[in-house]
Parts: C-alpha cells; structure tokens; sequence
C-alpha cells in the first residue's frame, strides 16, 4: 500500500514539475532555472533531480507533454477526407506549440525540438498518413519523417513579431502544397532519416 502512494507521489509531482516548468518557461523564456521550477511546483530541487536527471531532460518533459496532450489526440478526429484529416492534424500541431513561445525558445537552445522529437509524435500519427497515401490525395513516397520536417520547419518561422501568425501560416501552407501527389518523385532521404 505504501508503494502504491508513493508512485502516486511521484506521479503527482512529476506533473507538478512538467506544469510548473511550461508556465515558467511562457513567462521567462530560457533563462529560467531549475531552482525556479522546483518552487514553482512547490518541490524541493532533490525532488526535481531526482525525477529529471538535468535541465535538457525537464525540458524534453515539457515539450513532450504538450505533444501528447494536445497534439497526438487530434488523430482520433477522423473525417471522410483524409486530405483535410492530415493537413487537420499538421495544423493543430503548428498552432498548439507556435502559442508556446516561451517553451519553443527553450526548447530550440536545449536542441530537444529536433525533427526526431516530432518524429515520436508523428509516428503515432501513421495511419493519417497511411490513409493520405491509400486516397491519393499526397505523394505516395511520403514518409512519416517527412511531416516531422514540415512542423518543424514551420515552427522555425515562429517569431514574437507576428502574433497573428501570419509566416508560420503561409509558410505551413507552402509546405504542405508540397505533399501533394506530383509527376517529380521526392529524393530519398538520408540514410540518418530512415
């Protein structure tokens, strides 16, 4: 029984930690410290190391959280268009970590927002992408990695300027004319890639 609660313990503050480091990272950006986190979450800073091994790892966390929580649900959203299902969930994901721009800053310092780390995301997301392909609606030599590449391309064009969102939109709908089905076969991606 004892185990039981602490592993709730643990739990608990573990999502502590994770929600006090998003709010920490939207209202000071990168140079917010893991002191600040731990009180934030009302933690002591053993307790933050002990969860997390180091910063990267806190903010690894964070992202992650924000992937699975408001990005990978939108793919239970099916509709009869796997066009509209695909560009859907590319969109969501741009729109829900671009509103994040405290945690893009920290992210892109800490290298954690890489094409790999969307790739987990994405990768639950494969039977979009499968479903795109089988409609005809995108290249078929489309791979998952490749949509990984879009939002992260699209959110390299987030930028505190442009609170409306104006590039990373036009720059998200360039991106994605380009999974269109075409004459012109994509080259193949690196070796690292696959």
């Amino acid at each position: 029984m004892a185990e039981r609660t602490l592993r709730a313990d643990a739990a608990r503050n573990h999502q502590r930690i994770v929600d006090a480091a998003l709010a920490a990272f939207e209202d000071a950006g990168p140079a917010v410290t893991l002191e600040e986190i731990a009180d934030r979450a009302a933690v002591s800073v053993a307790t933050l190391y002990r969860r997390f091994g180091n910063r990267d790892q806190v903010v690894r966390a964070a992202f992650d959280h924000v992937l699975s929580t408001e990005v990978e649900p939108v793919a239970d959203a099916r509709t009869d268009d796997a066009w509209h299902d695909l560009t859907g969930l590319l969109s969501a994901a741009v729109d829900s970590l671009s509103r994040r721009q405290g945690l893009l800053a920290v992210t892109r310092e800490a290298r954690v927002a890489d094409v790999e780390s969307v790739q987990r995301c994405v990768n639950s997301l494969r039977r979009m992408l499968d479903r795109a392909i089988e409609a005809g609606v995108v290249r078929p030599e489309l791979e998952v990695r490749d949509l990984a590449a879009v939002i992260s391309m699209t959110l390299s064009t987030v930028h505190p300027d442009d609170p409306e969102g104006l590039d990373r939109r036009r720059y998200l709908a360039l991106l994605v004319d380009g999974l269109r089905p075409s004459p012109d076969t994509l080259p193949p991606p690196s070796a690292r890639g696959r």
